[in-house]
């Protein structure tokens, strides 16, 4: 199989070495001139993560990246992706299916990324996404995990999660698109939640907020015509839970450094996400109430430069504690 991987940050670089050195499939790794994620490849063949196998194609041609493959996967910034699929479709690609392995939901219409695909001009029966958890660091040690590829063709889901597994990831049909996708973008919401109060020795909550969250989030999907129970599969609770005790998620070291009054400068999807979401609540009159207490702390309060962020950080988050009393389900 030829695999074109757009996008040679964190985890593009990661599925390109996935792609190459574990399925042993040929592979070419796009990425844009100048840009530092694609020099320091081009310059060292590695980087903080991944030593990219020789055998790779690396590449600033876009149109000869999305032209020599049978299958490309997409891994960018999730807000950068309707701009971008302006550029892949000045090329023919009708017959190329697309893996999305980004995690997000676009901020400015609330709209799912395979949602942006299709108004890019993509067939629905060409879209599928990759979720679910596990970190680099890890699956880079040889420490194996879980994860799903779904879609609305179930002969593309079936055909890339058949080709794509090996002993290092086992890959599950998924049988939900909304719940898959809005499933795995809440996650980094609840993992910023979650850096907050580890940054704010709050640690005993994130149970409850596991198992509130996944409510939630479960509330919404079915709204948006999914399935509740989604909330409770891999893309969604079964990352979270990774994302919750793990030293490597960005969200949650974003959530905890935010509670210590600084900024972390890596790519926190969860920021965005958590503006999406709720403008998402609204349309579609969901109570989302730890979604809400995230949003408040990243975009409505003073925490950055400042000693007090954890008091800060805690008191919106505390708020949660003075709601009327319901029913668990």
């Amino acid at each position: 199989m030829k695999v074109s991987v757009l996008g040679c940050g964190r985890w593009g670089s990661f599925i390109a070495w996935y792609q190459a050195t574990v399925l042993k499939n040929s592979v070419i790794s796009w990425g844009p001139e100048g840009d530092y994620s694609y020099e320091i490849l081009k310059n060292t063949g590695k980087n903080d993560y991944v030593t990219l196998d020789k055998s790779i194609t690396l590449t600033c041609d876009l149109q000869y990246a999305v032209e020599n493959a049978d299958v490309i996967i997409i891994s960018i910034s999730s807000q950068g992706l309707r701009g971008f699929m302006k550029k892949i479709t000045e090329y023919d690609v009708s017959d190329k299916p697309f893996v999305l392995c980004m995690k997000g939901i676009e901020e400015s219409t609330g709209k799912r990324l395979s949602q942006v695909l299709k108004e890019s001009g993509i067939s629905s029966e060409k879209i599928a996404v990759w979720v679910g958890p596990g970190h680099i660091q890890a699956f880079t040690q040889g420490i194996p995990n879980c994860m799903v590829i779904d879609s609305e063709n179930e002969n593309l889901k079936r055909y890339l999660a058949d080709n794509f597994k090996s002993n290092l990831i086992r890959f599950y049909y998924g049988n939900d698109l909304i719940g898959s996708e809005i499933g795995a973008a809440a996650k980094n919401v609840l993992g910023i939640a979650a850096g907050v109060l580890d940054g704010s020795g709050y640690v005993s909550l994130k149970g409850p907020l596991m198992s509130r969250g996944a409510n939630e989030v479960g509330r919404l999907i079915q709204a948006m015509g999914g399935k509740f129970n989604s909330a409770y599969g891999l893309a969604h609770l079964g990352d979270y839970e990774t994302t919750l005790f793990s030293e490597y998620s960005h969200n949650r070291k974003y959530g905890e450094m935010m509670a210590h009054g600084a900024k972390f400068d890596k790519l926190a999807e969860g920021v965005m996400t958590a503006k999406a979401m709720k403008k998402l609540g609204d349309e579609y009159n969901v109570d989302l109430p730890i979604t809400n207490a995230v949003y408040e702390v990243c975009f409505n309060s003073r925490v950055f430069g400042n000693g007090d962020g954890a008091k800060n950080c805690m008191r919106i988050i505390l708020k949660l504690f003075e709601r009327s009393t319901k029913s668990e389900f």
